[in-house]
């Protein structure tokens, strides 16, 4: 079974089709946990939130070629290992990995067999008046966002490659049912063995 590499904007649409996918099938899914080097908050469980984990270490399993992707956001590091997705694709769920454009193209490098799909909504304009109408951003951080979203989709028109599918989210409902449509072979595989 395929695991889904899910990339898009903050703002585009990509988490509510997850979570809306996850709670109509709440036993298909399960997200790969990331490694990461930042420190817990409080809320946070190792193992379940993150594998949070020492710089060393983390550089370590960089050096043995642990990851399928990293980056460094906000000075710690945050990483995919290969073990995090064998250990979903074990437990016979559709794995899903949620990760910048930096992580897809790292994870291409990789040669993984997966669904790539990104989810974008139809212009930056209206990305900037989702974004906006959260009410969570200041200006500073909104127009990072939306300098960082532009660069990240004219890096994608100029690749078209690195995305096997590509959602326009112009209507959360229509998006939804095409990403429904587009992992239609494994959900009928995870529903089947389900039913066993």
């Amino acid at each position: 079974m395929k695991p889904l590499i899910i990339s898009g904007p903050s703002g585009g649409g990509k988490s509510t089709i997850i979570t809306k996918a996850m709670e109509a099938y709440p036993d298909a899914f399960a997200f790969s946990i990331s490694h990461t080097t930042r420190k817990p908050r409080p809320e946070e469980v190792d193992g379940i939130n993150y594998w949070f984990v020492t710089e060393e270490k983390f550089k370590k399993m960089i050096n043995d070629g642990e990851f399928l992707e990293y980056a460094t956001f906000g000075g710690s590091m945050y990483g995919t290992s290969k073990k995090a997705l064998d250990d979903v694709l074990k437990t016979e769920r559709i794995c899903i990995v949620d990760v910048e454009l930096q992580g897809v193209k790292s994870i291409h490098g990789c040669k993984l067999d997966a669904k790539y799909i990104l989810i974008k909504t139809p212009t930056l304009e209206i990305l900037e008046q989702r974004l906006r109408s959260r009410k969570t951003e200041t200006e500073e951080s909104l127009t990072k966002r939306l300098n960082h979203a532009k660069e990240d989709l004219d890096a994608v028109s100029a690749n078209p490659e690195l995305f096997d599918f590509v959602i326009v989210n112009d209507n959360l409902e229509r998006a939804y049912n095409e990403f429904l449509k587009i992992i239609e072979n494994e959900l009928d595989i995870v529903m089947n063995a389900k039913k066993k």
